[in-house]
């Protein structure tokens, strides 16, 4: 499925209407798809357990199929989501040149982090968002209230309002990560949208704080959200550029070719130690390339949440 272009709709509508059709466009995809056998049918009642109260017994349903059902109400919750995401300076990559309407990191993550709230609101499960930079700037438990939904969708329209070319947040996801592990009590899913280029730190604590959300029995997925072609493959025209640290300011003239080699090894080499700690703590890691749509979240989501029932 190819990502939704939101600019035009922005006249119209507003994150939650376009978050309901790109999970309403991926469950039809599901259903003509070899995963068609995943449960998207979102059930608004339960059957009656012999010796409940009988008080949200549903009679109309009774009377249609013989069959005694309970009306799930907005507090029940099958699971627990914690999505966080990462709103330093880098995440605001690729700048827009006002000539293409290509998402940034930050864009697509909100959009992803849209879509996951609608799927999570129909399976009657409840969500809460933690964003961070160099502090921690939203801290919500989950909960699967509408009004909540509500508050959440406000928070991450925020979150996609143009900013200043020269506010520089930098990524201290240490702090923040073991800040954000030490306030979801319940076991929960844990999501992250980061592209994990923290500025500060040596890797290994970085890494430690990843593991700290283990600790509580939580299920991690880090999406490592990157523009591939720029971040990772380096894909530069063959002539000078000016290259700007979005999280410093800092700024250097060269030419790619001159970089590209070392530039191509010291991340491949990050990557790998990446995945490899997230092997070994038991973190779901995937790649979210900004260029690819949202099937590539929406499914690994979809997967595991068929794990945990």
């Amino acid at each position: 499925m190819n990502s939704i272009n939101p600019h035009p709709l922005q006249p119209f509508t507003h994150l939650e209407l376009i978050a309901k059709q790109v999970v309403e466009g991926f469950i039809t995809g599901l259903h003509k798809s070899p995963f068609h056998g995943f449960s998207v049918e979102f059930a608004e009642h339960r059957l009656y357990n012999k010796g409940e109260s009988t008080k949200h017994i549903d009679w109309k349903l009774y009377g249609r199929t013989d069959k005694l059902f309970i009306k799930r109400y907005e507090e029940e919750t099958n699971l627990r989501c914690q999505i966080i995401i990462d709103n330093s300076s880098s995440m605001y990559f690729p700048v827009p040149d006002g000539k293409t309407a290509k998402d940034n990191k930050i864009t697509f993550s909100v959009y992803c982090t849209a879509a996951l709230i609608e799927l999570l609101k129909r399976q009657r499960d409840a969500v809460g968002l933690s964003v961070f930079a160099e502090n921690v700037e939203v801290q919500t438990n989950a909960k699967s209230s509408s009004l909540h939904h509500k508050m959440l969708y406000h928070e991450l329209e925020k979150m996609i309002q143009p900013r200043k070319l020269d506010e520089h947040k930098k990524t201290s996801a240490i702090q923040a990560l073991h800040q954000i592990a030490e306030a979801i009590h319940k076991r929960s899913l844990v999501i992250i949208f980061s592209d994990m280029m923290d500025s500060q730190a040596n890797s290994e604590e970085l890494f430690s704080a990843l593991q700290h959300l283990k600790h509580n029995k939580h299920e991690v997925i880090l999406f490592h959200v990157t523009d591939q072609e720029k971040e990772l493959d380096f894909n530069f025209e063959n002539r000078p550029y000016r290259f700007i640290d979005m999280e410093s300011g800092e700024e250097v003239k060269l030419h790619p070719n001159e970089i590209k080699e070392t530039y191509l090894k010291e991340m491949s080499a990050y990557k790998k130690e990446l995945m490899l700690k997230c092997g070994q703590y038991k973190i779901d890691f995937v790649e979210a390339d900004i260029n690819l749509g949202f099937d590539q979240v929406l499914m690994p989501y979809l997967v595991k949440r068929t794990k945990m029932g």
